[in-house]
């Protein structure tokens, strides 16, 4: 029987390269897309060429009823769900002085909240069969980015969710895991130069991330509360 997947965020970057890269693995993908409907198609297009089933689902994740309801119709488009991928993020500049109550909102709320309650619904899709639950953090989220507070606030708590859940859940066989990739695809505000300063001149693909997400997929469940960095080695050198 083919494994059925959900991809938050799956249309494009990052999240597009790992629902190809499930999708290449066997599996059936739903991708969970927001304003890039346009390029889920595209995707979900690549992926039947394949032979795999596949849809689209359109939904705001910084909703908690939206974060569910995707779970629910990727479950009821795909037959049943064995693997989530929390990938949909936002990497919003928020100077300290000037973010205000709504954008922190946003920011914690798509990029934290939203994994939490797509993973409750998730887990309660698996309860027969288990599954695996897949978290996206951030390799760099634990360093400073006065800038980027909010959002790195989200990422180091993806990290304690990911703990968390994987305690809360091994008794249903469901796996819980993070990938944190260091620098991977420029941003699109992110000039050429600004990139290579950024980086050093050693960025990483979406490519690599997606290798470390097929192996928390489809690896033994035992295997769980695991936060794995894919950048480089940019974390053995700090």
């Amino acid at each position: 029987m083919r494994r059925r997947a959900l991809v938050t965020g799956g249309a494009i970057r990052v999240g597009q390269a790992i629902a190809l890269s499930l999708a290449r693995a066997g599996m059936d993908v739903a991708i969970g897309y927001h304003r890039s409907g346009r390029a889920a198609r595209r995707a979900a297009a690549e992926i039947g060429a394949l032979g795999g089933r596949v849809t689209t689902i359109r939904a705001n994740l910084a909703d908690p009823a939206q974060a569910r309801r995707l779970v629910q119709r990727a479950a009821r488009a795909l037959g049943g769900l064995d693997v989530l991928v929390n990938n949909a993020a936002i990497f919003d500049r928020t100077p300290f002085a000037t973010t205000t109550p709504a954008r922190y909102d946003r920011l914690l709320g798509l990029n934290l909240r939203a994994a939490f309650f797509s993973s409750q619904e998730a887990a309660a899709m698996m309860r027969r069969r288990g599954g695996h639950i897949v978290d996206i953090g951030d390799a760099g989220a634990a360093g400073p980015r006065p800038n980027y507070i909010p959002y790195t606030l989200a990422k180091v708590g993806i990290e304690s969710l990911t703990r968390g859940l994987a305690v809360a859940l091994r008794s249903r066989r469901i796996a819980v895991n993070c990938v944190a990739p260091g620098a991977v695809l420029r941003p699109p505000r992110f000039s050429q130069a600004r990139w290579r300063k950024v980086t050093r001149g050693h960025a990483g693909s979406g490519a690599a991330v997606a290798a470390a997400v097929l192996f928390f997929a489809t690896c033994p469940r035992y295997i769980t509360g695991q936060v794995r960095r894919v950048d480089g080695g940019e974390g053995v050198t700090r």
